[in-house]
């Protein structure tokens, strides 16, 4: 389980990964993404393409960065989710909040 960043300030974008498990073991990693959100970030990027289950610290997680850019909902994209995850995330409404590809 990690979570890598790629920060591009010109574009004021942040590309976030996560693999493994996204759950409350990652939350110190994922605190740094936040961290970086703060920045003058104007879009995210969330790949889980291997991210292989989520809890609801997860969906936590993804509010508190929602907060850090605003509530525009295409200012957080998650994308490359599996059939699993993305249940999850449309349970949870969060295809409302985000933008889910």
């Amino acid at each position: 389980m990690s979570v890598t960043t790629n920060l591009d300030t010109e574009n004021k974008t942040l590309e976030v990964k996560i693999s493994g498990r996204f759950d409350f073991s990652i939350y110190q990693q994922f605190r740094k993404v936040t961290q970086q959100a703060s920045t003058g970030i104007t879009l995210i990027n969330i790949d889980l393409s291997e991210t292989e289950y989520m809890d609801s610290s997860a969906l936590g997680m993804l509010l508190v960065l929602r907060d850090k850019v605003g509530e525009k909902k295409e200012a957080i994209v998650i994308k490359n989710s599996n059939e699993e995850v993305k249940k999850i995330l449309t349970i949870a409404n969060f295809d409302k909040l985000f933008c889910l590809l």
